[in-house]
């Protein structure tokens, strides 16, 4: 295995082709560790890995509990409804609450930009031997979601063995609101690292043509792209052509809340000009593979029927495939600290 120079993992903008190898192969070896029952590795035993979420969610919490299970970790959750949030306290001190217990590795999701990366930068500044996963921030980044995309799709194209190159040249399209998603972002950074071509297809009011140039718009800190040859990034209004030649289909969670800002002018027409169905995907080649980060809106980003057909709808292995992909995340932040 490379050596792994992450202290954090804020987003992944500065990945190489060897930290997403690195992955790669700590989450092949332990995708074979069963999910239930009672087989853990002790690679973790003694460690406090905290789950602070400061927003909702089901499967990025629920996994990363289980994989630092699976690794013998301890594990600690955070509940803002019960905290003392209610009384006033910042989430920097709910941090340093838990710095304080012992805590090797926070998974921190919050619904603000940039949060993650602040709180980071603080620890470091105390000189805290703490590394903080970025579970969901914003608008910015979800950086486990989109290694666990990767690598289904990998393990879809070469189930055997799973590896970033079988991502070289593929074709992948990433449907519905690309501006509000931060699932979106955090793809268009690996899959690109990996050598796919995007094709985003969406609505102007969900998808400026700014994102065009978005892999030459770094985070700041990062002066140089540690990839050479990034796959290439083009637009599509229709969805027709989006989907022609694609080797991969990934749709996002329309958010309902955004038709308040008229952003949409009714889900229905969405549904009909972007919603993905057997029948439109007869536009693509054959076996070709659909993609979710959950929770999916039934007859809006998919047709019910295409979320049910498991044969091609991959979002029960994106979940599956979530637990050793964070299992190896967690393992490479926590298994060097003292």
């Amino acid at each position: 295995m490379s050596i792994w120079n992450h202290k954090h993992i804020i987003d992944l903008a500065c990945f190489s082709l060897e930290d997403y190898r690195t992955v790669f192969d700590l989450t092949n070896k332990f995708k074979i560790i069963p999910i239930s029952g009672s087989r853990k590795l002790p690679a973790l035993q003694g460690k406090l890995i905290a789950t602070l979420f400061f927003e909702p969610s089901t499967r990025t919490r629920s996994s990363f509990e289980l994989a630092a299970k699976r690794l013998s970790a301890d594990v600690q959750s955070f509940s803002p409804s019960t905290s003392s949030l209610k009384k006033g306290e910042s989430p920097l001190d709910t941090v340093m609450t838990y710095v304080a217990m012992g805590a090797n590795v926070l998974v921190i999701r919050h619904s603000c930009t940039g949060v993650a990366e602040q709180l980071a930068q603080t620890l470091d500044q105390k000189q805290k031997n703490v590394s903080i996963l970025n579970g969901g921030d914003g608008l910015h980044s979800h950086p486990s979601q989109a290694l666990l995309d990767l690598f289904t799709l990998a393990q879809f194209f070469n189930n055997e063995n799973p590896s970033i190159n079988d991502l070289v040249g593929k074709r992948i399209t990433i449907i519905g609101d690309i501006l509000h998603s931060r699932v979106a972002r955090s793809n268009l950074w690996s899959l690109t690292a990996c050598g796919a071509n995007v094709v985003l297809c969406g609505p102007p009011t969900l998808l400026p043509d700014e994102f065009l140039d978005f892999v030459n718009n770094p985070p700041s800190g990062i002066v140089k792209d540690p990839i050479k040859n990034r796959g290439v990034i083009s637009i599509s209004r229709s969805l027709k052509e989006a989907m022609e030649d694609a080797d991969a289909i990934y749709t996002l969670r329309i958010q309902k809340e955004r038709m308040s800002e008229n952003l949409l002018s009714s889900l229905d027409r969405y549904h009909d000009e972007y919603g993905i169905t057997h029948e439109s995907l007869k536009w693509c080649k054959q076996n070709v593979p659909v993609l979710h980060p959950g929770p999916v809106n039934r007859g809006i980003e998919m047709s019910g029927e295409l979320l049910d057909d498991h044969s091609i709808c991959l979002v029960d292995n994106q979940v599956a495939n979530g637990i050793p992909v964070r299992m190896a995340l967690l393992y490479l932040l926590a298994s060097n600290k003292l």
